[in-house]
């Protein structure tokens, strides 16, 4: 597995971005040089995140996000995940 996390990832099981192999390796999120703990998706290239709002749910079950632009940064948690 590759030592710098992807372009691209969502939490969410049923987007084309989720890697469960990632999610589970431990990934952490620098967004305009701040720790972010309640992101659901981002995008290194296009610099966004989608964060979510509080406990807020849509219709169909999943949390409502807010959508910011900015520098964002991804990294692995702790020590690599043997194989």
């Amino acid at each position: 597995m590759s030592e710098t996390p992807p372009d691209r990832l969502s939490v969410n099981p049923n987007s084309p971005y989720y890697d469960e192999a990632v999610l589970a390796r431990g990934v952490g999120i620098r967004f305009k040089g701040a720790e972010k703990t309640n992101v659901e998706e981002y995008c290194v290239s296009e610099g966004w995140v989608r964060l979510s709002a509080g406990k807020a749910l849509d219709r169909a079950g999943n949390p409502m996000t807010v959508k910011l632009k900015g520098a964002v940064e991804p990294y692995f948690r702790g020590e690599p995940a043997e194989a």
